[in-house]
């Protein structure tokens, strides 16, 4: 056994290391192979895995017709699930375009620049897909939304609301756990061996798509909300009555998550009644301010909002499978 050493580099967000042009060459693989890694405490071994499925490929000859948009495209590859993007150009790449197709690459989770020159620029998706867990990414969406939502919540009664201000940037990150999600969504619907993996048949993969989607467009009315109550002058009685009903919405939620991820019904009916009661409160809300025409518009906006983000998790939790008895004939 030969042995070599390297030295880590790091690239983006991710540490890498080269392998050896020796083993490389005696095993036939160039840039576009895909090996397998099995990790120990202290060890990490590399195969040349033949049975793994050829990386996915996408050439994008720059510049792009007036119709066509770069980060787009890139976008659009990254959900396709193409492992390679090569952005190829005849002449010099412009700076304001180089620099939207970096600022692309910040939203898409695993996708780095490995090379560059004046008129190449090359992406690689960097992460072993069978290594993703579509429950961890979905949860961890649902926990950075809640946490948004909390800050939210403390906007209301707060003197200092300038951190809702902030809201827009951490939902960044539930916007790049959703394309990451979806990418291996789709993944999963033409790679029978990952859905294998992942314990999953068709309909959960198409479950985990609509999960995801709900909570994303949470995440946007969250932020749609915080600048809401930011620009607000509704009278803080108001607020404060508002405050006592929703601050505990997370505990409702992260039971719609945990219903959904495990398909337990039971849980699902529990969580479900709890929805309609948290509901019926806030609708309530608007009967116990008064005359309805005394009741601001900017309140019933307000009430609106956290409506439509508690329906978002509710949905979450619709999904999960009625149990149905076996028929007794």
């Amino acid at each position: 056994m030969t042995k070599f050493v390297r030295r880590l580099q790091r690239i983006g967000s991710s540490i890498l290391v080269s392998l050896p042009k020796e083993w490389v060459d005696a095993n036939n693989l160039d840039k576009s192979s895909q090996v397998e890694l099995e990790t120990g405490q202290n060890s990490i071994s590399i195969s040349a895995n033949k049975e793994i499925r050829p990386a996915k490929e996408l050439v994008i000859s720059f510049p792009l017709p007036k119709e066509e948009n770069i980060v787009a495209d890139i976008t659009g590859a990254y959900l396709l699930g193409y492992d390679l993007i090569q952005i190829n150009s005849k002449s010099v790449i412009p700076g304001i375009d180089r620099e939207k197709i970096r600022n692309s690459m910040r939203r898409l989770v695993g996708m780095e620049i490995v090379e560059e020159d004046a008129s190449n620029i090359n992406m690689q998706f960097l992460l072993d897909t069978s290594t993703l867990n579509p429950e961890k990414i979905l949860k961890r969406m649902s926990s950075i939304a809640l946490g948004m939502y909390e800050d939210v919540c403390t906007g209301l009664i707060s003197d200092d609301k300038s951190n809702l201000q902030t809201l827009s940037n951490r939902d960044v990150e539930v916007n790049r756990q959703y394309f990451l999600l979806v990418r291996l969504i789709r993944s999963t619907l033409v790679d029978t061996r990952l859905a294998n993996v992942f314990n999953l048949e068709n309909i959960d993969i198409l479950d985990y798509r609509v999960a995801a989607n709900l909570l994303e467009n949470a995440g946007d009315t969250i932020v749609e909300l915080a600048d809401f109550i930011y620009n607000s002058s509704l009278p803080q009685e108001h607020l404060k009555k508002l405050f006592d009903i929703v601050r505990n919405f997370d505990v409702l939620a992260e039971k719609s998550i945990d219903a959904f991820t495990t398909s337990d019904r039971l849980l699902a009916i529990e969580t479900i009644s709890l929805h309609k009661q948290f509901q019926e409160k806030l609708s309530k809300t608007k009967t116990t301010l008064g005359n309805k025409k005394q009741i601001p518009i900017d309140l019933l906006d307000l009430i609106y909002m956290f409506e439509k983000i508690a329906k978002s998790w509710a949905d979450v939790v619709d999904l999960v499978k009625p149990i149905y008895k076996k028929s007794s004939v």
